[in-house]
């Protein structure tokens, strides 16, 4: 008996060894893609990887414990925790539209400030068509051709889960407080003149870092304030959020302005410029960081990249109410930003659908 006890105990830490060396491999993997470059979609499925493997092994050193309360107390934890995760999925378009509410009486109504009224609505549209089985109603080859649509959501949703990874493990990239430039990124003004408190509370975070640079024993940086002048607008962006620093405490002479700039990839693009022409020392390259709210700076982060800006993002909160709406819009402009590779996968679902609708139009 006890041979057989050694024995069945070696083959556990085997099994925990090996695992945990699986596990350490993903990690270590995902650790060396995003300290490089966190900046990339790919660091999410990484992470997922590493943190799928943990959970293994976590399970594994649990229910061999021996520990019976233990392990009836984790199991139960798990299955809560699993029951709520179904419960937001099932409920999730009651949820959506309890923030649509919200979101209509404290904020403007705006396209933008709806998205999770329309994305409730469609929701509790396909709810209700499979409540009502709706599709005994139809030919059999639109039904053929319909379900595509489980799995072009199921894709969808695949998507968004990863941004939301990437967009959650960008808020801890290391801050290193030695930087030569901080670059706040524009916003539109109220009444074509004022910085609105969503636009102001980028700067007040920018001017809270180089305070803490400072704090530190480090220089000052410059604060390159980019955004241009639109349509309805008195004065550009730059100027606006240069005033609004100055006003509170910034030094003049520290400002740099890049007033022309219309989207955040020219924000980057721009900055760059107005970087290089100003930074005093040319054989080596400028630290920079970039300042906007914190559901917006993994995807300003990627626009950086794509103008060979080499720079990170630091975010200002926002309450927690407007994060739906703006969550949303930022996946949605992520997805188009990688709009080929994702047409061709859905493109390749719709043939799978069209293909499968034919045979059973002819079959029938």
């Amino acid at each position: 008996m006890e041979q057989v006890a050694n024995a069945s105990l070696g083959r556990l830490i085997g099994v925990v060894v090996i695992i945990g060396l699986i596990m350490l491999v993903f990690l270590g993997v995902f650790l060396y893609s995003w300290l490089k470059e966190p900046r990339r979609l790919i660091n999410g499925i990484l992470f997922s990887l590493f943190f799928g493997v943990f959970l293994v092994w976590l399970a594994v050193l649990i229910f061999n414990t021996g520990n019976n309360t233990f392990i009836t107390f984790m199991g139960l934890l798990f299955i809560v925790l699993v029951g709520i995760i179904g419960l937001v999925l099932l409920m999730g378009w009651a949820l959506l539209l309890w923030n649509a509410m919200i979101v209509w009486k404290r904020e403007s109504h705006t396209l933008a400030n709806m998205l999770t009224l329309f994305l409730a609505l469609l929701l509790m549209g396909y709810w209700a068509f499979n409540l009502l089985s709706a599709n005994r109603f139809l030919p059999e080859w639109l039904n053929a051709l319909l379900g595509v649509i489980p799995a072009i959501g199921t894709y969808m949703v695949f998507c968004s889960y990863n941004y939301l990874v990437n967009a959650f493990l960008y808020q801890f990239v290391p801050r290193n407080y030695r930087q030569d430039y901080l670059i706040v990124l524009g916003a539109g003004l109220i009444d074509g003149h004022k910085v609105s408190r969503l636009l102001g509370s980028r700067i007040d975070r920018a001017l809270t870092y180089a305070k803490k640079q400072e704090q530190k024993g480090r220089p000052l940086p410059k604060i390159v304030f980019s955004g241009g002048q639109g349509a309805d607008e008195q004065l550009s962006e730059a100027q606006a959020m240069a005033d609004y620093a100055v006003a509170h405490g910034w030094p003049q002479e520290l400002v740099v302005l890049e007033a022309k700039s219309k989207n955040t990839l020219q924000n980057m693009q721009f900055s760059k410029r107005v970087i290089a022409t100003d930074f005093a020392t040319k054989d080596v390259m400028p630290r920079v960081k970039f300042f906007t709210n914190n559901y917006h700076t993994f995807r300003a982060g990627l626009y950086a990249r794509m103008a060979g800006l080499k720079a990170n993002g630091v975010g200002s909160k926002v309450r927690l109410y407007f994060l739906p709406n703006a969550l949303i819009r930022e996946f949605a402009a992520i997805f188009l930003l990688n709009k080929r590779r994702h047409m061709i996968i859905i493109v390749g679902l719709l043939a799978i659908a069209i293909f499968s609708a034919i045979i059973t139009a002819i079959n029938h």
